[in-house]
């Protein structure tokens, strides 16, 4: 039995040193992000040394800019071997409806995954009874940031609703802090709605919106902008000029005392800043949103065509496995998508992250892909920019909606 194990290791090392060419890995981690990309990368390179991984990542929050760039070298019959997706409809509504991904089921199966993920994953990544991506991560986006020991000199505690926050606000101000809420660039802004649309809304109708049972135009959707537009208020006048990065950054300096943001900002508060979950920054849910978790995961596809396939399989299995979720998930501030994950490996923040996951109600984030096409989030920011013109409600919600009846959504 010993000769036989020993031969089988020597078969696997001799399959994994043979294994050579190249593996173009397409992503927006960049800058802060990075170090896990890297981790996962070296990871790779330590299983197959004879591959040549190039590292084709296209800066840009949220993905904005790599997107497009994506559906460019798609429809130009130039795919990378595997691509960064979030999980959800910005794959399925996109290049699994165009017939551009591979089935991925038997890999799944293979790898004894379907036991490993939640079945609630497995299924907003499949399409027709077919999976079509493998989640590395499950992040948050609905998590309002800040520091305690600011707090505690201002005198006043983390608000648990957006009427407790605005009150609040109005406090800070009046002890000279012009912006409470620090905000970033458009997409940020769209990022800050989703969480005021699921505190104004609950999660059953915010749930709702997506799957055409309530309309843009109701009544209650609309006053998702009244009170979207009085949190405006609190914020920084120049957010259109400023990274996730530089928002998360003003709260930590005392310049705001508030960020809204995925979690992702405790992997660049702990990583690139060195702070300490929970005296360096703390955390809550956003305002009105407690009890519920907005999720998004980040996953990669194997498009229909590429160069590298073998490869790219290769890639997609370690970044479902637990020794690369386990690896790249405490660097990038996320939790892992297998549910047999170490919490040994990971901090203060994520514990919590994981202990919620378990515990939440779960609905998927519109600005990151789980619950939308990304023909109507594509769209979505002329929304936001009609409002933050006109400050008419209204005219916004005719706008989502309108957008929604052309791309046919929850059809």
């Amino acid at each position: 039995m010993r000769k036989l194990w020993l031969t089988l290791i020597l078969t696997l090392g001799s399959l994994a040193m043979a294994q050579s060419g190249k593996l173009e890995i397409f992503s927006w981690w960049a800058g802060d992000e990075g170090p896990a990309l890297q981790a996962l990368i070296d990871l790779y390179k330590k299983r197959y040394p004879n591959v040549e991984v190039i590292n084709a990542t296209v800066t840009g929050g949220a993905g904005v800019n790599a997107k497009a760039v994506l559906k460019t070298r798609m429809l130009g019959g130039d795919p990378p071997d595997s691509f960064q997706v979030h999980a959800g409809q910005e794959l399925i509504g996109t290049w699994v409806v165009a017939d551009r991904m591979e089935d991925l089921t038997a890999l799944f199966n293979r790898e004894g995954w379907m036991t490993k993920f939640p079945k609630g994953l497995i299924d907003l990544i499949s399409y027709k009874g077919k999976i079509y991506s493998v989640p590395v991560n499950i992040h948050r986006s609905n998590v309002m940031w800040y520091v305690p020991a600011r707090l505690r000199e201002w005198g006043v505690q983390p608000p648990k609703t957006w009427a407790e926050f605005l009150t609040t606000c109005q406090t800070l101000k009046n002890k000279g802090l012009a912006a409470p809420l620090a905000l970033g660039e458009n997409w940020t802004q769209q990022h800050l709605w989703e969480s005021v649309a699921l505190g104004v809304l609950g999660a059953a109708d915010y749930a709702n919106l997506w799957t055409g049972k309530l309309r843009f135009t109701d009544p209650k959707a609309v006053a998702v902008w009244n009170t979207f537009g009085r949190v405006l208020d609190c914020a920084n006048r120049d957010a259109a000029g400023l990274s996730w990065q530089q928002a998360v950054d003003r709260v930590l300096e005392g310049q705001a005392a508030f960020n809204i943001m995925g979690d992702w900002a405790a992997g660049y508060m702990t990583t690139t800043k060195g702070l300490k979950p929970g005296e360096g920054f703390g955390w809550a849910p956003a305002p009105s949103t407690a009890g519920v978790f907005m999720m998004l995961s980040d996953s990669f596809g194997l498009p229909k065509g590429v160069k590298n396939r073998a490869n790219a399989i290769n890639w997609l299995r370690l970044v479902g496995s637990k020794e690369g979720q386990d690896t790249f998930n405490p660097l990038k501030g996320s939790i892992a998508a297998r549910t047999d994950s170490d919490p040994s490996k990971y901090n203060t923040y994520l514990q919590s992250a994981m202990r919620d996951w378990k515990s939440n109600r779960i609905v998927g984030s519109l600005v990151h892909g789980a619950v939308a096409p990304e023909s109507f989030m594509s769209q979505f920011a002329t929304v936001m920019e009609i409002y933050l013109s006109s400050r008419n409600a209204q005219a916004a919600a005719n706008a989502a909606q309108a957008i929604a009846n052309q791309v046919r959504l929850g059809q």
